[in-house]
């Protein structure tokens, strides 16, 4: 009989929240940055689908942005651990991902930007957190541990994946998979195609008009939160949140729950680390909190929902 793979080569590797907390501060940083040159060049895109990152084969990627008749990128790689910036005239400049300050990262890449011609102007500072200290200013945040950045990266790799896989069950207004620098979680959102009370805010640093913006229309979000528990949590919660949301049973029983602290079912990453089947047991959890929100809210499930693989016989 063949040996089981180590969890780690098969894909889902161990990352404990304690072991990289000042590692993940400063990429939380450096990510924000990234993500702010993204969002002072890309038009408005509804509920603000023209800021996030998406999870690439090496890292973390802007995609194409555009400038000035032509397009750029950046994209965080976690292999060679650098910050590539490539730009359509041909000419690429790197940054290190090493141990440094967030006001060094900064200062080095607004420098790389502009060598390449690209002039970007946005807030100067994070959103979402508590202090908000300013890029330029912040000596605090410092760590950048290479092993960590990348198993994390690895995290989001399995996340991606089987988001896109829930994803392709749903044939309404769904988001793309993307990754939200301002909490820095994975996410993916459906919509019912109705309209949805305005949003009160309280997060952190954020205008009310913001999160009025991210949550204009009745929706399900799930996705991986790398800062919960012992090693990150899946999550999904609904907006607004019918009556009946968070009592509602939910699959995998026992382990999967609702946080009132957080407003959302929780998935312990571990659990889903150490399963028999990582895949189903993500899936179950995503799948069956999606029926909690449509069906007390009341969504219209025949016209929403498909058959991912109606097709398949004909590849």
């Amino acid at each position: 009989m063949s040996q089981q793979p180590d969890r780690t080569e098969a894909g889902w590797p161990k990352l404990s929240v304690d072991d990289w907390s000042a590692t993940r501060e400063t990429l939380h940083m450096w990510a924000q940055i990234v993500g702010k040159v993204r969002l002072s060049h890309a038009p408005l895109i509804n509920h603000w689908w023209q800021v996030p990152l998406y999870v690439s084969p090496r890292g973390l990627t802007t995609s194409a942005v555009p400038y000035r008749g032509g397009a750029f990128d950046l994209e965080f790689d976690f292999l060679d651990h650098r910050l590539v910036m490539r730009r359509d005239t041909g000419d690429v400049r790197t940054v290190r991902l090493e141990p440094k300050t967030v006001a060094r990262f900064y200062d080095e890449t607004l420098r790389a930007l502009g060598e390449l011609g690209i002039e970007s102007e946005f807030q100067p500072r994070p959103n979402e957190v508590e202090p908000s200290i300013p890029f330029a200013e912040d000596d605090r945040h410092a760590s950048y541990d290479a092993h960590a950045a990348e198993l994390f990266w690895r995290q989001l790799l399995q996340g991606n994946r089987i988001l896109g896989e829930f994803r392709a069950r749903f044939a309404g207004k769904v988001s793309p998979v993307h990754l939200f620098w301002g909490a820095m979680d994975l996410a993916c959102s459906r919509f019912s195609g109705r309209g949805a009370p305005p949003h009160p805010g309280g997060a952190p640093n954020v205008g009310a008009w913001v999160m009025e913006e991210a949550y204009s229309r009745e929706l399900y979000s799930s996705g991986f939160w790398p800062n919960a528990g012992a090693e990150g949590a899946f999550y999904a919660y609904a907006y607004p949140e019918p009556d009946g949301f968070r009592d509602r049973s939910v699959l995998p029983a026992g382990d999967a729950s609702y946080s009132s602290d957080e407003g959302e079912f929780l998935l312990p990453y571990d659990v889903v680390r150490t399963a028999r089947d990582p895949d189903a047991t993500v899936l179950e959890f995503f799948q069956t909190t999606y029926e909690a929100a449509a069906d007390l809210g009341a969504w219209d499930r025949a016209s929403l929902e498909v058959d991912p693989t109606r097709w398949s016989s004909q590849r």
